[in-house]
């Protein structure tokens, strides 16, 4: 009986045209109201509001919650890397409990805010506007564009006016739904993600606090703004996209 090496089949299948092992995910807009949510996103990054130009005393914030993170510790200790060998962390691990990280970026000054809670909540988020509210120069600023998604705890108008009672000169704009992409606080998210928290071990919920808030701190002292290239240009190019595939 003929035999073919696992190494021939892998070379046979890399070179064919189908790769049904290959995938890419994706999600189409439902938000009605997509285009101008996005537009007042991309316009507030580009620095200008309903046509006008953002004076030096008005600024923008992006603000998320990074909910559920887990401090797992494992049942053996992990090894560092060595000449020639990787990083060693024990596949078994016992839960420590979870955290949510709360942060918030200043757009166009790179100056970064964050704390930890236990989960989610509107007393949490409304902490977190605090921590930066009752901040210079946001305190004394003219307004305050505060990025956000439509989280039950920041979500329609009934948050925008809460919002408002309490700091006068913020104004919550809301993302797109399905559209977490263009808060640019999830880029500093995925560092987070990168540099923190993988490999996740963690001796406990208080050391996970510790590591996130030390990283915080640190990566601000050398922070330059995000270099946003996505433009008004670019979304209109992509509803046409999306219109043309709909038909």
């Amino acid at each position: 009986m003929a035999q073919i090496s696992g190494v021939t089949i892998w070379r046979w299948l890399s070179a064919d045209a189908l790769q049904p092992w290959r995938h890419r995910s994706w999600i189409f807009p439902r938000d009605p109201l997509f285009a101008e949510k996005a537009g007042r996103v991309l316009d507030l990054y580009a620095r200008s509001w309903e046509g006008a130009t953002l004076g030096p005393d008005e600024f923008v914030i992006s603000a998320d919650e990074e909910s559920s993170i887990q401090a797992r510790r494992r049942k053996h200790p992990s090894l560092g890397p060595a000449p020639g060998r990787p990083m060693r962390i024990e596949h078994e691990y016992l839960r420590e409990g979870a955290l949510t990280y709360l942060a918030a970026w200043d757009v166009h000054r790179a100056k970064l805010f964050g704390r930890c809670e236990p989960k989610t909540t509107i007393a949490a988020v409304d902490r977190l506007l605090a921590q930066v509210m009752n901040s210079e120069p946001y305190r004394s600023a003219r307004r305050v564009f505060w990025v956000a998604d439509s989280c039950s705890s920041h979500r329609g108008e009934k948050a925008a006016a809460r919002l408002r009672a309490q700091w006068p000169t913020l104004t919550l704009v809301h993302t797109p739904v399905h559209a977490s992409w263009l808060n640019q606080i999830e880029i500093y998210f995925s560092i987070v993600q990168r540099k923190v928290v993988t490999p996740n071990d963690f001796t406990s919920l208080n050391e996970l606090e510790d590591r996130l808030l030390a990283f915080q701190a640190r990566y601000e002292q050398t922070a330059r703004p995000f270099r946003w290239t996505f433009t008004r240009a670019d979304l209109a190019k992509l509803k046409a996209k999306q219109l043309t595939s709909a038909a």
